[in-house]
């Protein structure tokens, strides 16, 4: 039986322990992070999270271990590769991911870095004096030119596609622009819950995407509800006030004088009343002479109105519509 290093026993219970103990594991890339910004991405996530390294080896030999008393675990294994590390931690995964993209940061380009994204130079001047640095612009693909005592780039120019590799020519002049194309932090490839790996693409989503979308479909669900009459503790109030909406307009329209309809009732009985004393000739009566001269009266206009609003009628008491019943009729 082949003999294992006291060392690499060590590591791989701590990695196990550290597994069973946090809610949350996930596996993050760190391929390309320089050591010092690689402490201090370390540094800034002790506090929610624990980062730690070893060889691939090891660390799916310490997903199995714990595997043993978190199943499921082994998920994992599939995304150990290359330049990674494990991280531990109490936050959930969505957390975790919005908290590891903040600590990424933008770097220069090294010579054979794949661009993430289309390389560009801008038209325009740029802070170098004329000198031999126009033929290191020039020779890296830059339409550069020395225009009024000032080198200027030309015109605008894709200098790299994506997908495309940084030639050394230009991995040496991008900064000198203040070009820094890469950017540099943790990736995080999965993480594990509650015997779920949720993947990059899971995670990947903008803050509050998923508290919107089920607001929108509690706000559906309850119109939903409201229009096919079912009742339920977010439905009722809306339900009854719908119901009495219905049974007052019934009430007026059935003329059945009601608390809440003797109002609307008094008020349709009125205007009729002045329609009708409008057609009768000879009327004495001042006070209903007075009430038909201002309902006559035309309304004051806006002088400029862009929309025509729906006039609103005076509000009457009880006892005023009483009274021209009363004129009329008596």
């Amino acid at each position: 039986m082949a003999h294992v290093a006291s060392w690499k026993k060590a590591k791989v219970k701590e990695l196990a322990d550290v597994m069973v103990k946090n809610p949350v594991v996930a596996i993050v890339d760190i391929h390309g992070i320089p050591s010092p910004q690689m402490q201090d991405m370390r540094h800034g996530m002790r506090k929610f999270a624990s980062v730690m390294m070893t060889r691939n080896n090891l660390l799916l030999i310490a997903i199995d271990e714990a595997a043993k008393q978190r199943p499921g675990l082994e998920k994992l294994k599939p995304l150990v590769g290359g330049q990674c590390a494990i991280v531990a931690t109490p936050t959930n995964p969505f957390k975790l991911f919005q908290q590891m993209e903040a600590t990424k940061s933008k770097a220069p380009a090294k010579p054979g870095d794949i661009a993430p994204e289309d390389i560009v130079v801008k038209e325009g001047e740029t802070p170098f004096k004329p000198g031999p640095i126009v033929g290191e612009l020039q020779k890296a693909g830059i339409p550069a030119a020395i225009e009024g005592g000032k080198i200027v780039i030309r015109k605008d120019k894709v200098l790299v596609e994506k997908g495309h590799k940084v030639s050394e020519e230009l991995a040496k002049i991008l900064p000198k622009l203040e070009i820094l194309p890469m950017i540099v932090g943790m990736d995080l490839r999965g993480a594990f819950e509650d015997g779920i790996v949720y993947e990059r693409e899971i995670l990947n989503v903008p803050v509050g995407y998923y508290p919107t979308m089920l607001a929108t479909a509690a706000r559906n669900a309850t119109a939903l509800g409201v229009s096919i009459v079912y009742p339920t503790k977010q439905t009722i109030g809306p339900l009854l006030g719908k119901a009495y909406r219905g049974a007052s307009a019934v009430g007026v329209k059935a003329a059945i004088p009601t608390k809440d309809t003797i109002g609307p009732l008094l008020a349709k009985a009125r205007a009729e009343m002045l329609a009708i004393a409008a057609r009768v000739p000879g009327l004495e009566d001042d006070r209903l002479k007075q009430q038909l001269t201002v309902a006559a009266a035309p309304a004051p206009q806006e002088k400029k109105v862009e929309k025509k609003e729906e006039e609103k009628k005076p509000e009457v008491s009880e006892e005023e519509a009483a009274a021209g019943l009363s004129a009329l009729f008596g």
